[in-house]
């Protein structure tokens, strides 16, 4: 069930359109009919209102001017254990970026020495 705060995908005639943030849904004037306001993830960013029906909210195709729509959740994909980086500790990272040393085998060039003078 798609809620307050989720992330959806807006389809448009079969064809991923935009995303957008489900900034508030309320009832609207009509029984069974609900205002969906969300915030669009483009620039510039938009807010947008329409007055959907919830399984339209939910997933269900729907048709807006002939056109046809589907609002899809997105949920973040879980994390595989084996692709995630090895966890290292704060000061080895410091110490890595900090290092001035090259990798053996690489050659470091200097751009203040090939800067015009």
């Amino acid at each position: 069930m798609t809620v307050e705060g989720d992330l959806v995908l807006v389809h448009m005639d079969g064809d991923p359109a935009f995303f957008a943030r489900i900034e508030a849904i309320t009832q609207d004037v009509k029984p069974e009919w609900f205002q969906v306001k969300m915030l669009v993830l483009q620039v510039p960013l938009l807010i947008i209102t329409w007055i959907l029906r919830e399984p339209y909210i939910n997933g269900e195709e729907f048709t807006m001017g002939g056109r046809p729509i589907k609002m899809i959740q997105v949920v973040s994909p879980e994390e595989n254990p084996e692709e995630r980086p090895l966890e290292q500790p704060i000061e080895a990272v410091k110490t890595k970026k900090s290092a001035s040393k090259a990798p053996k085998g690489q050659k470091v060039v200097s751009l203040e020495d090939r800067r015009k003078k």
